[in-house]
């Protein structure tokens, strides 16, 4: 069966068939040009392996970055509690009234920040997931190589 020059194989043509796909034989290649091929292959395969655990340890620390920032608010603002809880006991026993009020109600607005903080940082460190992709693909090379895959 001749096949038209705009026609690709496999495809449909106008009456409905299908178009046969012509047979590739690799009988036509030496032996040092398979393995040139398989070593081409293997290393664009190797290449892009080392991409994307780049972009997903990338992303991993960008998250952990994140939630490590998030604890550290969290820390600076149960420091300021002790601070001004301190300051409020040294000034309610001191005066005995006023200005102690007045230190324990921002000690009160620093215990929540730090409550918040604290709260969004666990749940940013909860988003990250690892390098699963690259762990997933990386497992499927030596069945590749073998031709199981």
């Amino acid at each position: 069966m001749s096949m038209p020059s705009d026609v690709s194989p496999g495809a449909v043509n106008v009456t409905g068939s299908t178009v046969d796909r012509p047979t590739v034989t690799r009988r036509d290649e030496s032996v040092g040009e398979l393995l040139a091929d398989i070593s081409r292959d293997f290393s664009t395969l190797m290449r892009q392996e080392i991409e994307l655990a780049k972009a997903e340890a990338k992303e991993s620390a960008t998250k952990a970055g994140k939630g490590v920032g998030m604890f550290a608010g969290s820390g600076f603002g149960g420091y300021m509690v002790l601070l001004f809880l301190s300051i409020a006991a040294w000034w309610g026993i001191g005066n005995g009234t006023g200005r102690g009020w007045s230190a324990l109600i921002v000690a009160a607005v620093w215990a929540v920040i730090a409550a918040v903080l604290a709260m969004l940082g666990r749940s940013q460190m909860k988003t990250v997931t690892g390098m699963r992709r690259t762990a997933e693909s990386v497992q499927k090379i030596p069945p590749a190589v073998k031709g199981d895959a």
